[in-house]
């Protein structure tokens, strides 16, 4: 069972924080820089303020030069740097007018400021000039001898605000490129810190395949707890097929010699009650026998690691069979392409395919045909044993694989052969199918956990 992926987690979770942090950098940078720009913008026309009060209060008279200031900006109309000087003289008349101005302010009148004066007669806001454009006013007033002096300087505001618009830009470009980087790098380290992992992974599926019997190596004291319990699990896992082993066989030695002793007293008597003993002893013996059986065949594939060659395994059967049964003609067809291994106890291949083959045998007119192939998936195995006997319907098919069905009662045997084998396909997680065969009888297609094949 899988969801998702711990890396591709990390990543996503790294990447949006990167973008959330690198975006708030962006922002955060870019109003830092404006107000630098502001605040460099302001300082400047406070010194062409200073400049202009100091050239006012030493004139005999009240016309200052146009080059009071020599920013040529000044000199350009709508440029939004402008200086304006106002003047108001009660004993002369003069009730506050313009005096004097820059060469930029021709044409246009620069906007009023509402806001009180500060403690040093200074105000300063932003407005929109004649023509639209964002300036920042400055302006300071003087007073001295029943006069008053007013004197305003102003700048573009939107030189700036397209200086930080460019800034922006740029930032975002370099932040992008740094937090490509820092993704890739979030990748990597996200690839590397779970790289244990992936080899514990390794090893465990190393475990499974028989390869090894315990987790070796050195890893993270944040992974190694994992790897110690996997290991503690498979020291207990074998440990207690251990102990059922021994119970079982305990439970096989404690069962047998009672029942021993009832059918052979029962023997002795010719009473309904003796007849009776001895055919539920018979019962009491094959029922114990069967559980006793299954029980060794769970506890024996419990055992996590084992592994089997298939194609020698089947190469050895079949010579064997094929002395058994000198009446029919064996033919095994094996993959080229390499070995397969059975992942479980060769016996227990054995008996599978041992019992399907002498069944065939029995049924056969002359040809059994063994397959051996790599199943469907990577990690399973498929064995299938043909005949070219008289078949089955699919009624019969059905019967067959019940317990002690026998389709023929004139043939040897118990008609446990088929179940022997179901029980354990059953217990490795197989499976058992029969179908008709190309060559008149009857296809038992067996398919079985195997170790993956490295290509």
């Amino acid at each position: 069972m899988q969801k998702g992926s711990i890396a591709l987690k990390l990543f996503g979770f790294s990447l949006a924080w990167l973008i959330i942090a690198l975006a708030f950098t962006a922002i955060l940078l870019s109003n830092l820089y404006s107000r630098s720009l502001d605040n460099s913008l302001s300082e400047n026309l406070e010194f062409h303020l200073e400049t202009l009060v100091g050239a006012s209060l030493s004139l005999e008279n009240d016309k200052l030069s146009s080059n009071a200031i020599s920013d040529p900006r000044f000199s350009r109309p709508a440029s939004g740097f402008y200086w304006q000087v106002r003047y108001k003289n009660q004993v002369r008349g003069k009730n506050d007018e313009i005096i004097n101005f820059s060469p930029s302010l021709v044409g246009s009148v620069l906007p009023t400021i509402s806001i009180p004066f500060d403690n040093n007669n200074r105000r300063s806001v932003k407005k929109l000039d004649a023509f639209g454009t964002n300036i920042r006013m400055v302006e300071r007033s003087i007073s001295f001898d029943n006069s008053n002096l007013t004197i305003i300087v102003t700048g573009n505001l939107d030189e700036i605000f397209t200086q930080v618009n460019r800034f922006r830009s740029q930032t975002l470009i370099v932040l992008g490129a740094v937090g490509i980087m820092l993704a890739i790098m979030s990748a990597i380290v996200a690839r590397f810190a779970l790289k244990p992992i992936e080899r514990i992974s390794k090893a465990i599926e190393a475990i499974r395949e028989g390869e090894l019997s315990r987790i070796e190596g050195e890893y993270p004291k944040e992974i190694a707890p994992l790897a110690d319990e996997v290991n503690e699990l498979l020291r207990s896992n074998e440990q207690i097929v251990t102990r059922a082993k021994n119970q079982v066989g305990n439970l096989a030695h404690g069962l047998k010699t009672p029942l021993a002793v009832l059918r052979n007293e029962a023997n002795l008597s010719k009473t309904k009650l003796a007849k009776i003993v001895k055919e539920e002893g018979d019962k009491m013996t094959n029922i114990v026998s069967s559980y006793l059986d299954r029980a060794q065949l769970s506890a024996r594939s419990a055992i996590i690691g084992k592994k089997t060659n298939a194609n020698k395994t089947l190469e050895r059967l079949i010579r064997v069979m094929a002395k058994l049964h000198l009446n029919c003609d064996l033919e095994f067809i094996q993959p080229d392409n390499g070995d397969i291994f059975f992942r479980g106890e060769e016996s227990d291949l054995e008996e599978m395919v041992g019992n399907l083959v002498d069944n065939g045998c029995k049924w056969a007119k002359s040809n059994i045909r063994i397959t051996l192939s790599q199943g469907q998936n990577k990690d399973s195995l498929r064995i299938i044993v043909e005949d070219d006997g008289d078949g089955l319907t699919q009624k019969q098919m059905q019967l067959v694989l019940r317990r002690g069905v026998r389709l023929d009662e004139k043939a040897v045997g118990s008609g446990l052969g088929l179940d022997i084998v179901k029980e354990l396909v059953d217990i490795y997680g197989g499976t058992l199918n029969l179908e008709q065969s190309i060559l008149g009888g009857v296809m038992v297609k067996l398919d079985l956990p195997a170790i993956k094949r490295r290509l």
